[in-house]
C-alpha cells in the first residue's frame, strides 16, 4: 500500500509524475475548501511535499498529525514553519548542493555584468548609440575584493570561482568556518568597508532579514557592487534604491527581490543595476537534480526513517 502524501503545490512535471506513481497524492492546491479538506483527510497523511514558493504553515501542520516528513523543493525553507514542524516531530529536508554550482555561476555573471556594464552595453549597441558614441569606462573584476555573506556551500562555491578571478576574499559568518582557507570577518560592517563585490549568499528568514542595511550599503561605498544571489528579504530594499539613487552605492546585481514578483520601479530604471527573476538554479541539470533529490527525500524516510538532506 503506498504511502498517503499532502502535495501543497504542483513541483515539476518530471517530480509530480515519480510522486504521483511512487506514492498516494493528494494535491491540495486542487481542492476548493483547504480548510475543510484538511479537516477531513488531514489525519490519512504521513507526509508532505512542497515548492520552495509555497507556504507550509501551522495551519497545514497542524492538520496532518500522523506527518513526520516534509520533503522541501528547494534550498531554502524560510516558507515552512520549522518551529511547528519541530514541536509535531517532523524531519524537514531540502535539496541542498545541486544547486551551488549554478548559484555561484549566477552571482559571478552579475558581479561582471555589473562591472562591465555588459547588459547595459548590449541595450546601447542594440539602440543604435555606438553610431554616435561609446559607453564610458567601467571596473574590471580580476584583482579585486570578493566580501561574502553567509559561507556555505554556495559562498564556498562563489569563493573558489573568484579565486580564478585572482580576487582576494574574505567572509563573514555568526563564527569562523572550518578549515576555511580565507579570512573570516567578524563585523559585516568592516566587511563591506574591505569588499569591492559584497555577495549575499546566506539562508533568508527572520535572523536575517535587512541584514545588508544602508550602513552596509553606505560602507561598501559608490565603486562597490551588490549581488544578490540568496533572499530578497536580507537586503533593505528601501536603503537599496535610496543608496543606488544617492550614487553612496555603486551598483547591484539581484536575482531576488524582496516582494518577488513586484521589483520596485525604481531599480528598473538604473542603469547601474542588472535584475533577474529568480533563475539562479534554473538550468535543465540543477533542475533535474532538484527532482530526484525530493523524492529520494521521501524515499529514504519511508525505507529507514532518515531523509538523506535534513535542515
Amino acid at each position: 500500500m503506498k504511502h498517503r502524501i499532502l502535495q501543497i503545490g504542483p513541483i515539476t512535471a518530471p517530480a509530480d509524475e515519480r510522486l504521483a506513481r511512487d506514492y498516494d497524492i493528494a494535491p491540495l492546491w486542487k481542492q476548493p475548501d483547504r480548510a475543510a479538506f484538511l479537516a477531513e483527510h488531514g489525519s490519512a497523511f504521513e507526509g508532505i511535499a512542497v515548492h520552495v514558493r509555497d507556504a507550509c504553515g501551522a495551519d497545514i501542520l497542524d492538520a496532518v498529525p500522523h506527518a513526520r516528513v516534509i520533503a522541501n523543493f528547494g534550498v531554502g525553507y524560510d516558507k515552512i514553519d520549522v518551529e511547528t514542524a519541530k514541536r509535531l516531530g517532523m524531519q524537514i529536508s531540502n535539496t541542498p548542493r545541486v544547486l551551488d554550482g549554478c548559484v555561484a555561476d549566477l552571482a559571478m555573471g552579475l558581479a561582471i555584468d555589473v562591472a562591465r556594464g555588459i547588459s547595459t552595453t548590449d541595450r546601447f549597441v542594440r539602440a543604435g548609440g555606438w553610431k554616435t558614441g561609446q559607453r564610458p569606462l567601467m571596473t574590471r573584476v580580476h584583482g579585486k575584493n570578493m566580501g561574502l555573506l553567509g559561507f556555505g556551500g554556495i559562498g564556498q562555491a562563489v569563493a573558489r570561482r573568484a579565486a580564478g578571478f585572482d580576487m582576494a576574499v574574505r567572509y563573514h559568518t555568526r563564527r569562523p568556518v572550518a578549515g576555511a582557507p580565507h579570512e573570516h570577518e567578524p563585523s559585516l560592517v568592516e566587511l563591506a568597508r574591505w569588499a569591492d563585490f559584497l555577495v549575499v549568499a546566506c539562508p533568508g528568514g527572520p535572523a536575517t532579514r535587512h541584514l545588508v542595511n544602508a550602513e552596509v550599503m553606505e560602507t561598501l561605498g559608490p565603486r562597490g557592487i551588490l549581488v544578490n544571489i540568496a533572499r530578497g528579504s536580507v537586503v533593505d530594499e528601501g536603503a537599496l534604491v535610496q543608496a543606488l539613487q544617492a550614487g553612496s552605492l555603486g551598483g547591484a546585481g539581484l536575482d531576488v527581490f524582496e516582494h518577488e514578483p513586484d521589483v520596485p520601479p525604481a531599480l528598473l530604471e538604473m542603469d547601474q543595476v542588472v535584475a533577474l527573476s529568480h533563475i539562479a538554479g534554473f538550468t535543465r541539470e540543477s533542475r533535474a537534480d532538484m527532482e530526484r533529490l525530493v523524492c529520494d527525500n521521501l524515499d529514504a524516510y519511508f525505507r529507514g526513517g532518515q531523509v538523506l538532506t535534513p535542515v
